[in-house]
């Protein structure tokens, strides 16, 4: 049990850190509920507002940005990247469908997209090209050397033994 010095020493490490009076429990102040519900309040919409100003444009919305400014039409893409049509109207019509890795690297990659616009697209849907992997290090150089060919991506990562994009 915490004595009376520990919830005196948390009650201030409370005010400093959130810059308002809250009461602790079983302090010497009794405990008000308005004032719980207050901060509660504060705290939802602190956070409400901090992923409202932090949050990026969805997957789906990155995705038809950079097939509009391609001018080609989504059957092109999705044929290139080798996705079936009702993969990618599951892409289209579910903005919070998160496909595999793999399935946004090969539309990246059939949109011909660089790799600063692949990041993008990869960070869209959760995911980075890591400095580390093998895997990402052959996309990425695939990337750089401006190989979008589905075929020829697929036979360097089956050079390293590695797991083909589709």
């Amino acid at each position: 049990m915490l004595g009376n010095e520990m919830l005196i020493e948390l009650e201030r490490y409370i005010q400093n850190h959130l810059d308002r009076e809250l009461v602790v429990c079983k302090s010497a102040e009794p405990y008000i509920e308005s004032e719980k519900y207050i901060v509660e309040e504060i705290h939802q919409n602190e956070l409400e507002n901090f992923i409202e100003t932090h949050r990026k444009p969805t997957l789906n919305q990155v995705l038809f940005r950079f097939i509009d400014q391609s001018g080609a039409r989504d059957s092109d893409v999705y044929k290139k990247a080798g996705i079936d049509r009702k993969h990618f109207s599951k892409i289209r019509t579910n903005p919070n469908y998160r496909p595999r890795k793999n399935t946004v690297i090969a539309l990246a990659l059939a949109l011909e997209l660089d790799f600063e616009d692949t990041n993008e697209l990869l960070g869209a849907a959760g995911y980075s090209l890591s400095d580390s992997e093998t895997y990402d290090l052959v996309i990425r150089f695939c990337l750089e050397k401006e190989i979008y060919d589905l075929y020829s991506v697929n036979q360097a990562l089956d050079y390293f033994s590695l797991k083909p994009l589709v």
